[in-house]
């Protein structure tokens, strides 16, 4: 069957920008980890639970590159940030096992799940998925990718700043679930290609943003990630 030509063209993710090289990484899907911090899951009212990880997705559409101006997004008082490392996988997986799956790893970059807090916690309170706290415009926010020859996550610091005051702090030897462990349990459920990418949870110190905020999200070893949040549109 021969497929047809497009009526029209549709928005399409932006190109992450590699350090060290001239192209950039095209986005094919945004997972997310839920909770993997236990103080962050303690902090929003939530067991630890630590059986398997669980995930949501976020729109490739979604995407906004580092020095952006994110304008408040519409249908939300109460817009929060959160920090988080990112894994952009560089190879097709299927059912990898643990002390394999690093090898698909393209590398790492800082990223941002912004979320619809009082949305979100209206859908959990009904039991409804979180798509529309997660996956809107400017939710996902990611720095230029450091290739996984230049960098290794070990204990690393990672830290929030909100117009200077530092708002979270954590260290990877605080995840619940391991790089290898996220990818590999992933992947029983997806087959993994090139331009995932996955959200690996937020430390504790989640909180509001307002138009005029300056954030700044930094991860030792990776490019300092830094964002204005401009006003509603």
């Amino acid at each position: 069957m021969t497929h047809p030509a497009p009526l029209f063209d549709v928005p399409v993710a932006p190109v992450i920008p590699v350090i060290g090289e001239s192209q950039g990484f095209p986005v094919h899907r945004i997972f997310c980890v839920g909770r993997n911090y236990a103080a962050h899951a303690a902090e929003m009212g939530n067991a630890v639970d630590r059986t398997a990880p669980f995930y949501f997705n976020k729109p490739p559409t979604g995407l906004l590159l580092n020095g952006s101006t994110m304008p408040y997004p519409p249908g939300t008082s109460d817009c929060h940030h959160e920090i988080e490392l990112v894994i952009a996988i560089g190879a097709p997986a299927f059912r990898i096992a643990e002390d394999a799956a690093e090898s698909i790893v393209y590398g790492y970059a800082v990223g941002l799940d912004m979320t619809r807090r009082d949305l979100q916690q209206v859908a959990k309170d009904k039991g409804r998925p979180w798509d529309m706290g997660k996956g809107f415009e400017g939710s996902a926010i990611i720095s230029a990718i450091t290739k996984a020859a230049d960098f290794t996550p070990d204990t690393q610091r990672i830290a929030l700043a909100v117009n200077g005051e530092t708002k979270q702090v954590g260290h990877f030897t605080d995840l619940i679930w391991s790089v290898a462990e996220m990818i590999s349990h992933l992947s029983r459920y997806y087959h993994l290609t090139p331009g995932d990418l996955i959200y690996t949870g937020t430390p504790s110190g989640v909180g509001p943003v307002v138009a005029g905020d300056v954030l700044v999200g930094e991860i030792e070893g990776l490019e300092t990630l830094e964002i204005k949040i401009g006003p509603a549109e």
